[in-house]
């Protein structure tokens, strides 16, 4: 059904994505430019209602730390779809399969039990998206 190319392509736009985020959150230490960051946690933490209001210093360094651990964990990411799929896809395969499994098990806990169950559920949406076909092993195409 997908073949190495699809899975290592996958990979490329996981990471990329996950850079984008972490982006969002280096935009999100400063009060000029954290607006969709805020926004986007709200929207996260539904229902649209100025929570968080991302007024607070803490809030900011939480962002600049979430936003550089999200953007090396893309570039860890894409490179290991440049650098070592090709030398074994499955073992690259179940390695970011497993960092996303990770990233979901912890967020989805904490977000639960720190009353923010909604993002629980977009987690669902976004693991779904960042693991594509990746959830199985590549199909050999020879």
């Amino acid at each position: 059904m997908f073949g190495h190319a699809a899975h290592k392509f996958w990979m490329k736009f996981s990471g990329g994505a996950l850079i984008g985020f972490g982006i969002l959150g280096f935009f999100g230490t400063m009060p000029a430019t954290n607006e969709p960051l805020r926004w986007g946690l709200d929207l996260l933490s539904w229902p649209l209602d100025g929570f968080p209001s991302y007024e607070s210093r803490e809030t900011w360094f939480l962002s600049a730390l979430s936003g550089g651990f999200l953007t090396g964990w893309g570039v860890t990411m894409y490179c290991v779809s440049l650098w070592l799929y090709d030398l074994d896809g499955e073992r690259c395969r179940k390695t970011v399969f497993a960092g996303l499994l990770g990233w979901f098990l912890v967020d989805s806990s904490g977000s639960i039990t720190s009353g923010n169950w909604e993002n629980a559920v977009w987690n669902i949406l976004v693991l779904v998206i960042l693991v594509g076909p990746m959830w199985r092993p590549a199909q050999s195409t020879a």
